[in-house]
């Protein structure tokens, strides 16, 4: 899956780099995503009925949420790990944009089977 892959390649880029250049509220946040990458990879792995519904949101939300923290200027403050402002390398840019285009293929499908049986929340029969 896509977006567990680039979560897993970007977590290991920040162990690279070493945590004592993350701020607190990216390490929370970070945290929160991990959370809900381990709910979506349970869904979709199960194929429980809401797993287009948890794609989507999960999916788009990780696109917004890791495009805010690291692709904007410091302008988050203890939110921001700014990779533009930062000194990083191509790996980190590498990993942080495979992670984004991971979570946005997964976000994307999410909606298309939702959009495919009519936005119902939970889907029953997944032939």
């Amino acid at each position: 899956m896509g977006v567990a892959g680039g979560f897993v390649l970007h977590n290991a880029d920040h162990v690279r780099r070493g945590f004592d250049v993350v701020r607190d509220g990216v390490i929370v946040g970070g945290t929160l995503a991990a959370m809900l990458v381990a709910v979506l990879f349970t869904v979709v792995v199960s194929r429980h009925a809401s797993a287009p519904a948890v794609a989507a949101v999960v999916g788009l939300g990780l696109v917004v949420g890791v495009s805010a923290v690291h692709l904007l200027p410091g302008w988050l403050g203890t939110l921001s790990d700014s990779l533009p402002d930062g000194d990083v390398d191509g790996l980190t840019w590498v990993a942080v944009l495979t992670e984004i285009l991971g979570a946005a293929l997964v976000g994307v499908v999410g909606l298309q089977v939702l959009r495919r049986n009519d936005y119902a929340f939970a889907i029953d029969d997944w032939d």
